[in-house]
């Protein structure tokens, strides 16, 4: 069975192409991806008008490019998959219409994709997949969440952002100290050559008792910093940028752990584009290799959005027989989608 798989939620057009069988994992055979963010930089953020105009330039000829990829035909696809949600609906309309046109003219069912789950799932295509049960640490854009994941479809929200979420921590300061978009990258490469002791920053909820986040006051108390720096704030922007991850990459790692102990798992998974942060993969690995817990992540060119996480997830949902895919090519999109809906027993329609 060959998935196709379309990504289109916010600034990336993603499209891949997943084989799987009755059991085992499914096989990525090939992908192709398109970022936005040059079209977007002159902005400072991501234009949804654009983006949705980009998307339809991209897909198709990304799909020509994946089954060239593949060695494979258009007419080899069983099942077209689309992110339905969450994420930007101009951007995620692309998605699903040229999804749903492929399945009608192919006569080939689709099946809408939650784009947390996704995330969720894409360290299944690593060299290193992980086991069930695990929890998972989701830090994608506007999300930050822990999950208990006991399978596909069976996600039990541990704790939340209440406020900003971690990604937009990166981003919003990054731009306070006038570094380019997306803020989050030159941030985190600023903060190697700076001092993370710096600036005592504040560390929100990080003695709550809870599993939830708020970064909201950090990047308030991030502007405050870099006014009274003034002057100063170009030649001590490192120490800020190092100081800010720190502060991010602590709250994060202690609640990590914090998710660990309450559940008494002992595999983590951390999935989205944060997840590919050099300092938090250090610290995790190092804390939770002193309490005997494994730690997964998606390989490092599928941390952002892509078409083949999409396709992955599809591909499990069928194997795991939650989900049908569908013959009827009328769409809709979901552009709040909590993943905590998504329940095996009552599955989400296409």
């Amino acid at each position: 069975m060959f998935v196709l798989g379309i990504e289109s939620s916010c600034d990336e057009t993603g499209v891949a192409l997943v084989e799987a069988g009755a059991s085992g994992l499914p096989r990525l055979a090939s992908h192709a991806l398109h970022s936005q963010i040059a079209m977007h930089q002159a902005y400072g953020g991501v234009v949804p008008e654009l983006a949705s105009r980009d998307h339809i330039r991209r897909v198709l000829p990304l799909a020509e490019s994946v089954f060239a990829q593949a060695g494979q035909r258009l007419s080899d696809v069983d099942v077209v998959a689309y992110t339905r949600g969450p994420g930007l609906a101009g951007a995620l309309l692309v998605g699903a219409g040229v999804a749903c046109a492929l399945g009608a003219a192919l006569g080939k069912p689709v099946l809408g994709v939650h784009h947390l789950e996704g995330h969720l799932l894409s360290p299944f295509l690593s060299a290193d997949p992980p086991e069930f049960p695990f929890v998972a640490l989701l830090v994608s854009g506007g999300h930050t969440q822990l999950m208990r994941v006991d399978g596909v479809g069976k996600y039990e929200l541990l704790g939340e952002t209440i406020d900003d979420a971690a990604g937009e921590a990166f981003d919003k300061s990054a731009k306070l100290m006038g570094l380019p978009y997306p803020g989050g990258p030159w941030l985190a490469k600023l903060a190697e050559s700076g001092d993370a002791a710096a600036f005592k920053l504040p560390r929100p909820l990080l003695h709550s008792g809870d599993l939830d986040f708020s970064f909201a006051g950090l990047k308030t108390a991030v502007l405050t910093q870099a006014k009274k720096l003034g002057d100063e704030l170009e030649s001590r922007k490192s120490d800020l940028a190092a100081s800010t991850q720190a502060a991010i990459v602590e709250v994060l790692l202690k609640k990590s752990l914090g998710a660990i102990e309450q559940t008494g798992l002992t595999r983590l998974v951390v999935a989205g584009g944060v997840g590919a942060n050099r300092s938090l993969r250090d610290q995790l690995n190092a804390a939770c290799a002193k309490r005997g817990v494994r730690v997964h992540y998606p390989e490092l060119h599928l941390c952002t959005d892509n078409g083949a996480m999409i396709a992955m997830a599809a591909a499990m949902r069928l194997q795991a027989g939650i989900q049908q895919p569908t013959e009827r090519y009328a769409f809709d999109v979901k552009p709040r989608w909590p993943l905590a809906s998504l329940n095996a027993a009552e599955p989400e329609p296409a």
